[in-house]
């Protein structure tokens, strides 16, 4: 019985140090410490040790806990058409030939695109190398992963919703980092770029509502979102977000991931005339239906924001839930029947129209 005791003591020690040992890896980035864990518990939004939503969110729903509901979701029945047959619709644009004084939109499939607006570029969580720690995991679709960090031109920002590896991902940025001016981050975030060679002068990390003059008639904010944060073994020790562009041309919501909740409402209340909406539609679940945004709330947001143009993300690149992988787009259908915004529906790699003016054409076209 001792030996039985013993080896499984043992064992529980390897995996404690193969784990440590991974988490360790500068992929993973690093807690925040110092002068930044400060300014995190100085926070109104961090409560006993880490971040909270601003509205009641159980990160599960089913009963099942969190371990039971991933382990279901890795192993359990597989739906056919979890990932498409055949290769989804991409076509390859020369980025750096963009005329920087177009106002336009690149989306690169899952949560990754390109904005330029004012003669500003603003790259939003690129994920072109791997959106997990592990290889096996979380494989883009067929035809999807058709660029490289080498090939996106230099921006003036890269803005970062939070640090889950499919928004943050180390191979990008480390081969993105010498053609970045400014990092836009949440609060905590900027821990992770200090440790992959970004230096602290070029992080902008904010809190909910603090916003940062980007000079040139450019500004950006910091809101809420219904979500969480976290890749190692501790959750919520960094910030997640929204972010709200204000631009020479047009004001730009980034909704992030997150669930429906009161947020979008405050923000088209407090916020008006938004001209662009970029919202999360895919890789939702019954089982996680507070921290992502389930089909029939896409209208309630886009509709609460009073957008002109909307466009979703986090879709058609990688299969993180059990829904079909074209059902993203089906939502995006009914939501052009029933909005009176414009609506976007690019194919990856397509440059499109993001000009207000665009929108009110479009606008008076469907009255």
């Amino acid at each position: 019985m001792l030996r039985i005791f013993l080896f499984i003591l043992g064992a529980i020690g390897v995996l404690a140090i193969a784990a440590a040992a991974l988490v360790s890896q500068p992929s993973f980035g690093r807690l925040p410490r110092g002068e930044r864990r400060q300014r995190i518990e100085r926070s109104p939004n961090f409560r006993d040790g880490a971040f909270r939503n601003r509205q009641p969110t159980p990160l599960m729903t089913s009963g099942k806990g969190r371990i039971r509901t991933m382990l279901g979701f890795l192993f359990g029945r597989r739906p056919a058409n979890l990932r498409p047959a055949s290769p989804v619709p991409a076509v390859k644009t020369d980025l750096t030939a963009l005329d920087t004084n177009r106002e336009l939109l690149v989306w690169f499939g899952h949560s990754s695109y390109l904005i330029q607006t004012g003669g500003r570029r603003l790259l939003v969580d690129p994920v072109f190398v791997a959106a997990s720690p592990f290889g096996f995991v979380n494989k883009p679709f067929p035809g999807t992963a058709i660029y490289r960090p080498e090939e996106m031109p230099p921006v003036d920002y890269l803005l970062i919703t939070h640090d889950h590896w499919d928004h943050l991902d180390y191979g990008t940025v480390r081969r993105l980092r010498d053609r970045v001016g400014k990092v836009i981050c949440p609060l905590g975030v900027g821990e992770h770029f200090e440790r992959w060679g970004y230096p602290a002068e070029r992080l902008i990390e904010l809190d909910w509502d603090e916003q940062a003059d980007l000079g040139g008639g450019f500004a950006v904010r910091c809101l809420t979102a219904r979500h969480f944060s976290g890749r190692g073994l501790r959750s919520d020790q960094t910030l997640w977000g929204s972010f709200l562009l204000d631009s020479p041309v047009q004001r730009i919501y980034l909704a992030g991931d997150g669930g429906y909740g009161a947020h979008f409402a405050q923000v088209g209340s407090r916020f008006p005339d938004i001209d662009l909406a970029v919202l999360e539609n895919g890789q939702y679940n019954d089982d996680w239906r507070y921290i992502h945004t389930m089909p029939g709330f896409l209208v309630c947001e886009a509709a609460e924001l009073g957008a002109k143009t909307v466009v979703t993300v986090h879709h058609s690149k990688y299969a993180l839930a059990r829904h079909p992988w074209d059902e993203p787009l089906e939502n995006i259908r009914r939501l052009k029947e029933q909005l009176t915004a414009r609506v976007l529906t690019p194919v990856i790699g397509q440059a499109v129209d993001i000009r207000p003016e665009a929108a009110r054409q479009t606008t008076s076209e469907n009255r």
